[in-house]
């Protein structure tokens, strides 16, 4: 069996509709997927219907964004009922954020001397909600940016001149509304924030007081070294282990699903 527990769609900053997503996953011989779109679960029905057509598994999944000691996390929440009243209220707060921020950068990035911002972030956005990767698409688009990657740390990124800071919920916040819907709240690519080791251990520290259960080991940017690395911490820290590509579109070339290394030895496996 191959499991995908990490993936995007249109629904968030993903390149594929949930249906389709769902068809590319099974393609690559998925046969368990979570689609973890952020701060949202709109794409969790389609996806449902399309994994049931292509004879695969889909595990209800999101990632929610974190404020912790003036940083972002992303704590991903797995097998969590999706209709639980606190949970949604939650994410329609997370949501609330997202907007406000999102009408800030529009200000911000036409401040660039970018031409209607607003509507051209609309029409890549469609139906999901805008998120800052559609801003970094633009930019790229106007020629400000070769890549995705360079847009942010050009523009985006905090002290950059279209960076606008968000307030998210807190560690102990989000890891309490996953648990109280009935799921499994996951630290998301503990390589992903630049932290040094200490750094990294004082935040898995904080999100094992708060009552979070696993950590994402295996992704699909991490190098083996890495994997050895927080497989000690996931061991320190009584954690299982989590594997999820982060899939967000097929121009990401050089990340399949299901092309993921298997998680070290010893580490006792996320059961979803």
């Amino acid at each position: 069996m191959s499991f995908d527990l990490h993936s995007h769609s249109t629904a968030s900053d993903g390149r594929l509709s949930p249906s389709a997503l769902v068809a590319h996953a099974a393609a690559h011989g998925v046969t368990t997927l979570a689609l973890t779109d952020h701060d949202t679960v709109a794409g969790l029905a389609e996806a449902r219907a399309a994994a049931t057509a292509q004879g695969i598994r889909l595990i209800n999944g999101i990632e929610l964004s974190v404020s912790w000691r003036g940083r972002t996390l992303h704590i991903v929440g797995l097998a969590f009922d999706d209709t639980h009243a606190g949970l949604l209220a939650g994410i329609d707060a997370q949501q609330a954020e997202r907007a406000r921020r999102a009408a800030a950068l529009v200000d911000r990035v036409a401040a660039l001397g970018i031409a209607d911002v607003g509507s051209r972030i609309n029409a890549m956005a469609g139906t999901g909600q805008i998120t800052r990767a559609h801003f970094a698409r633009l930019i790229v688009a106007e020629g400000r940016a070769h890549r995705a990657a360079d847009a942010f740390k050009r523009y985006l990124a905090p002290g950059r001149p279209a960076h606008v800071r968000a307030e998210w919920a807190s560690l102990d916040t989000v890891v309490a509304w996953i648990r109280a819907a009935g799921g499994i709240p996951v630290f998301a690519h503990p390589f992903g924030y630049g932290f040094t080791g200490a750094w990294r251990r004082r935040a898995l520290e904080a999100f094992v007081v708060a009552g979070g259960r696993s950590v994402e080991i295996v992704t699909g940017t991490t190098t083996p070294q890495q994997e050895a690395q927080i497989a000690r911490d996931a061991r320190a820290f009584h954690l299982t282990g989590s594997r999820g590509s982060d899939f967000h579109g097929p121009d990401q070339f050089w990340l399949k699903p299901g092309r993921l290394r298997d998680l070290p030895p010893g580490i006792k496996p996320i059961s979803v």
